[in-house]
């Protein structure tokens, strides 16, 4: 029997596929990321409460109303705009599928979809399965900034949406305020929806800091925002996401999200409110304590000599391995797994160019572990060609 031509347009996920192959090795996981440290303390006494006294039933569909009025409070002070918790606001399990969700509620089969490259996997896979032609906009190294030009030439064969990842996944770029000008400026010349992806948003590094391109002029109608308390709470597995857009909007995201997956887990919503609750403080204090494990990370791969990228934002780091003598990143990092013992992505997983001198690797363990790391790199030079 034959199955769907969109299924076999992608393959299965090779961040995924590299956590399979680190734990096989018994390696350190620094390819999918995700912390090795527990999430805070009240959000884990809140659900061993819950655990007891429900909620263990369907919460409405598109949020319980407590965890959407705590986001609410949360967003609207860092975003800088007053966000309604009953119009404004879809809860679906994880950004992932806060970013499906959001291409099926605003694209068509055959409409274009800008994506910057590099660009996180799912991207391709959200437009594939939409239905939805990707045209790609190239981030130009070392800083990653896109050409106004060449945007423009993206723009004028009208696209439906442009997605945006801020900061970015995997460059770890941090768009500044100039750049989403341009974006917004050219997303109300051609009337084009921005589907953002914001999942680390608190996670930057100074002097960086990160605008939202919804509270830009003109931008509130046409921006759909999308983010998850994975990051910012150390809590990946919850898979508790949301979507931020206008009513008009968010009317068709919760239709899309109903069919999709009903509801996202009603005890988890309960007890992440405790980390919505949370005080401004916590997301300086996240940022810091981020900003010193990339600290110990670069410093100790500038050490080992090994080239590397300086994340403006976000927790990843591309080394660049093109001194090893590799034809494919991907047989670089199957090696750097098996033989050295760190786990890391293949860099051409991101690039729509045939670009294969990356292995991105992240930093989102304990001290402890990354010394580690450390350690076990050591040994690098052994995979050298």
């Amino acid at each position: 029997m034959i199955l769907s031509n969109r299924s076999s347009q992608f393959t299965d996920s090779v961040i995924r596929r590299m956590t399979r192959i680190s734990d096989s090795a018994g390696a350190i996981n620094l390819a999918q990321g995700f912390p090795d440290f527990d999430p805070p303390k009240e959000m884990l006494q809140r659900l061993s409460e819950v655990a007891m006294e429900g909620p263990h039933q369907y919460s409405v569909t598109w949020g319980a109303a407590n965890f959407r009025e705590a986001l609410a409070k949360k967003q609207s002070h860092f975003m800088n705009m007053e966000i309604d918790p009953e119009k404004e606001i879809v809860v679906t399990c994880g950004s992932t599928e806060a970013m499906m969700a959001s291409m099926l509620a605003v694209t068509n089969p055959g409409d274009k979809v800008v994506v910057f490259s590099p660009f996180y996997e799912n991207y391709s896979a959200d437009a594939i399965l939409a239905g939805a032609e990707p045209i790609y906009v190239s981030l130009k190294e070392p800083e990653f900034s896109f050409d106004p030009n060449e945007l423009e030439e993206a723009f004028a064969l009208k696209p439906k949406a442009l997605i945006l990842c801020n900061p970015s996944n995997p460059s770890g770029k941090v768009f500044t305020k100039e750049e989403l000008q341009t974006i917004a400026d050219l997303a109300v010349k051609y009337d084009v929806f921005v589907i953002t992806d914001e999942v680390y948003e608190h996670i930057l590094y100074a002097p960086h800091k990160h605008v939202y391109i919804a509270s830009m002029p003109g931008m509130r109608e046409r921006t759909i925002s999308c983010g998850s308390l994975s990051k910012t709470y150390s809590i990946t597995g919850w898979r508790l996401g949301y979507v931020i857009a206008a009513p008009y909007i968010i009317e068709k995201i919760r239709n899309v999200h109903d069919f999709l997956t009903v509801g996202a887990p009603a005890p988890l919503q309960e007890a992440a409110v405790a980390g919505l609750e949370f005080g401004w403080d916590y997301y300086e204090k996240l940022a810091e304590d981020y900003r010193r494990k990339k600290d110990l990370l670069l410093q100790g791969l500038s050490s080992l000599k090994i080239s590397h990228t300086d994340p403006q934002g976000a927790y990843y780091v591309l080394l660049d391995i093109s001194s090893f003598g590799y034809e494919s990143d991907y047989e670089f990092c199957k090696d750097l797994t098996t033989k050295i013992g760190v786990a890391a992505v293949p860099g051409s997983s991101f690039f729509r160019e045939n670009i294969q001198k990356y292995a991105r690797i992240h930093f989102a363990k304990k001290n402890s572990t990354l010394i580690r790391v450390l350690e076990r790199l050591e040994g690098i030079n052994r995979l050298k060609k």
